[in-house]
């Protein structure tokens, strides 16, 4: 599986997510604390938004281990954005390491990017791209479930309709998880799915912690404050009890200071236009869907 972190708040380097904090993406790519595995060196990405130039995402992908890419450390160091995805990869067997395959994705206005895996991919994967409009098809790149997850999510969030951003987006992201569910049911997958997602369109962004069993699938955590900084060599979110206007989602805490909330199983992070973090338990029929399906596999 593997790591990744979104930031939205004041503008930041880039390097205040890969390199600065004690366990940074470029830590966790080769010294996970929370994988049984540490190592995430399949490629890394990231995304990142300049919105006084252009309202889509930068993006920077490679096939290098994160601690081995050189060209990684400059760019962090002198890139300021508001909006981040960072991630580093541990590529689920039977997915080659392509750039093509890294994350993050990106699609319009839309960054994404996945940890975990879709259970019973090869077996629902004619299903599923049977299910996509024409543009979501031909956007697929690459060979990953996680590609195809944001094809699904793309294809959602253009047919659906609602006043706020982010609800739209937590809509699509519920649906595309709805999807998930009911494809690995119809093709009688025996492997659970994992699907930690962050997604932004560079105002605001929802994630989610979710697996079609009754385990607790894999971590994410939420921290949120007035400002991240690096201070006397320490990074560190400064705090204010009037006003949180920073927000971090993260695979596992990049610092070891107090204040990172776990996000709990099968639940939707929704982080609005003005930073205002929201933890949503997703839909209680898909949790319904769920179990029904965890004990069908767990039967003789």
């Amino acid at each position: 599986m593997c790591r990744f972190a979104l930031y939205m708040g004041p503008p930041i380097t880039l390097d205040l997510l890969t390199t600065r904090p004690e366990y940074s993406i470029i830590h966790q790519s080769f010294k996970s604390r929370m994988r049984e595995e540490p190592l995430n060196g399949d490629g890394f990405g990231l995304a990142w938004y300049v919105p006084e130039i252009s309202p889509e995402p930068a993006l920077f992908r490679s096939i290098q281990p994160a601690w081995n890419n050189v060209n990684l450390l400059h760019l962090a160091r002198v890139s300021r954005s508001p909006v981040v995805l960072a991630h580093v990869r541990a590529a689920t067997h039977g997915f080659g390491v392509t750039e093509s395959n890294c994350h993050p994705f990106a699609a319009g206005r839309f960054a994404f990017m996945h940890n975990g895996s879709v259970g019973g991919f090869h077996q629902l994967k004619r299903r599923l791209r049977e299910s996509l409009s024409d543009d979501a098809y031909v956007s697929i790149h690459g060979t990953t479930d996680s590609e195809h997850l944001f094809a699904l999510f793309c294809d959602h969030a253009k047919q659906l309709q609602h006043d706020s951003a982010v609800e739209k987006m937590a809509a699509a992201l519920e649906a595309t998880l709805a999807d998930v569910t009911r494809l690995t049911a119809a093709v009688g997958a025996t492997r659970r799915s994992l699907v930690n997602i962050a997604v932004t369109d560079g105002h605001c962004a929802v994630a989610s912690r979710f697996t079609t069993d009754d385990t607790e699938g894999l971590s994410l955590y939420i921290r949120t404050g007035k400002e991240f900084v690096f201070n006397e060599g320490v990074c560190r979110m400064q705090n204010n009890n009037d006003s949180h206007s920073t927000v971090i989602v993260a695979s596992e805490p990049l610092t070891e200071e107090p204040g990172w909330k776990e996000v709990p199983r099968n639940h939707l992070v929704l982080v609005h236009a003005d930073h205002r973090a929201e933890i949503r338990s997703i839909d209680e029929r898909l949790e319904e869907t769920c179990r029904t399906q965890a004990t069908s596999r767990s039967s003789p």
